[in-house]
């Protein structure tokens, strides 16, 4: 007897040896390229797919955009939760800048100029008149060099001195890997001339599934107990405002819809929320916020070492743009939660500074963690 149950033990040791390596065998990620057409210059586009039981992400070379992202909701059903279209040649066309890598510099840039080293720069005014992400050709509009590598892809792409007026060659790479239920998204730069530089990934998200209806229902979080209230231009004042008493305050969950048309002159300005927030832990990998969606029970977390997340709820969209599957994009389809340095820090001295000078290294780390909840 004492045999015969150290031989059940011996089985019972190796079954679960076996079952804890199926487990990571079946977690690891799968990473596959295929061509996606060209662009309209004629410059072929790779698309990889990152696959692994869990979650399902699509990343393009053409501006490095996520063109699908998908993940189960409570009861395990897979669906599509980032906007997009369906062909190369309409992200050309498209101005949402849905998905993509955004840079040299994300958000704005007051009057499409700012002063380095003695020196003023102008960028293309491509948002009335100021710069918005990068000028009339961003990151999110250029072909990057695309690399496998485990879990996922390196893209690559350098920025020739001078380009969108922008001082220095700077040579950017940014992996996307996909581990369980998360997506990392790791920035890296370097520049052989004093420069600015702000990057972030420019995703729509419906946790509902892109193109089914308006984000107001999702619960939203957020760590930040201060915003930079805007002007007119949606250029920040350059105060830090406290949230408190504020249809701003995310510090406990609130529903988007719950407070986005209060009689508040900052929604009245961006028409919804349109601005940074000031996030309590910036430097380290921290949790910056958290969004639930209640009719499937999705769940997005965000984790950034920036300084700042920037809440965009969709105010332009306006149903003009058919997206994916034929489903139109209406007012406020979508959030976006922009990880980055705050808007138009080159000219206000008192934020964290957006310089990368010749011969150091810039590096950001953002995670998506996807999950769901029972109810």
């Amino acid at each position: 007897m004492a045999m015969l149950s150290k031989k059940v033990s011996y089985c019972f040791a190796i079954l679960a040896v076996m079952t804890i390596l199926t487990g990571t065998m079946s977690a690891k990620t799968r990473v596959t390229k295929q061509a996606s057409g060209k662009t309209s210059e004629g410059t072929p586009v790779d698309l990889y797919s990152l696959e692994n039981g869990k979650v399902e992400v699509r990343i393009m070379t053409y501006g490095g955009i996520v063109v699908s992202l998908r993940t189960p909701d409570r009861n395990g059903k897979l669906d599509d939760i980032v906007l997009g279209v369906d062909s190369v040649q309409k992200y050309e066309a498209q101005t949402a800048h849905f998905g993509g890598i955004v840079g040299r510099y994300a958000n704005r840039i007051a009057h499409g100029t700012f002063q380095l080293d003695g020196k003023t720069y102008s960028i293309p005014k491509n948002d009335g008149d100021n710069a918005l992400h990068g000028g009339t050709r961003g990151f999110d509009k250029v072909v990057w060099e695309g690399k496998q590598i485990t879990d996922g892809v390196e893209l690559t792409y350098v920025s020739k001195d001078g380009d969108q007026g922008f001082p220095g060659t700077l040579t950017t790479t940014v992996r996307y890997t996909l581990s369980g239920s998360a997506l990392h998204i790791e920035y890296s730069a370097t520049t052989d001339k004093d420069t600015v530089l702000n990057l972030t990934n420019h995703s729509y998200f419906n946790l509902a599934g892109q193109g089914k209806g308006d984000i107001l229902g999702h619960v939203l979080e957020i760590d930040a107990s201060r915003m930079t209230p805007v002007d007119a231009t949606l250029i920040p004042t350059g105060e830090l405002k406290s949230v408190e008493g504020t249809p701003f305050d995310f510090r406990k969950p609130h529903a988007i819809g719950e407070r986005i048309d209060a009689d508040d002159p900052q929604l009245k300005l961006g028409r919804g929320y349109d601005h940074n927030f000031v996030l309590d832990h910036p430097g380290k990998l921290a949790e910056a916020a958290e969004v639930y969606e209640p009719t499937t029970g999705r769940t997005l977390k965000v984790l950034t070492t920036e300084p700042g997340l920037q809440l965009y709820t969709g105010n332009f969209l306006d149903g003009s743009i058919t997206g994916k599957e034929g489903r139109v994009y209406n007012r406020r389809f979508a959030l976006c939660l922009e990880t980055q340095h705050f808007p138009d820090s080159p000219n206000h001295p008192s934020f964290p500074t957006t310089e990368l000078k010749s011969g150091q290294k810039f590096h950001s780390v953002t995670v998506y963690e996807f999950g769901s909840r029972s109810r």
